[in-house]
């Protein structure tokens, strides 16, 4: 299966650096600079196209930034955000300090407002889902994302935290 991730446009709680999870915030104005980056996106998602599934998770910034990629998406909630919970709002720098070394090394140790080993079971059920899929195209965020790449290349999800994935960035991986 060839998966296309791309992380939602920007937030204003991203530019804060505050922790999003399953908060239901919205994308940012558009400024210039992220409409040329969708522009170059749409040109690599041509050459990738047909997709077998175009999918957002049920978090309205995924469905916006289909919609502004031109895509109309069904909704998967197996790719919703990682649950922060007490984190969501704060700045990513405070849950990084209570946790330290263990959030870079090995997060399948911690519990949030979800488990990061829940997080790996989620990406595990959607890849078993839509193994008979050939090509699907899916809009949605940071940690579902980084934790599918280190999946794929090391058959667990931690070394998710090594892996940095910015707003609008669109990443292919062969399953």
């Amino acid at each position: 299966m060839q998966l296309t991730l791309i992380r939602h446009l920007p937030t204003e709680w991203n530019k804060k650096t505050w922790l999003q999870g399953r908060q239901d915030i919205e994308i940012s104005e558009i400024t210039e600079a992220v409409n040329k980056e969708i522009t170059d996106n749409q040109m690599l998602l041509e050459k990738l196209s047909p997709f077998t599934h175009v999918l957002a998770s049920s978090l309205k910034r995924t469905h916006q930034t289909a919609r502004l990629y031109g895509y109309k998406c069904e909704i998967e909630s197996l790719l919703d955000e990682l649950d922060f919970g007490a984190y969501e709002g704060v700045p990513k720098t405070d849950m990084i300090k209570e946790f330290g070394e263990k959030w870079r090394q090995s997060p399948k140790e911690i519990v949030l407002g979800e488990s990061i080993e829940n997080l790996e079971k989620r990406i595990v059920l959607f890849l078993e889902k839509y193994r008979k899929s050939s090509n699907i195209l899916a809009f949605g965020h940071g940690s579902w994302i980084r934790a599918a790449i280190s999946y794929n290349q090391y058959g667990h999800v931690n070394n998710m935290n090594k892996i940095t994935i910015e707003n609008n960035e669109c990443i292919t991986v062969t399953f």
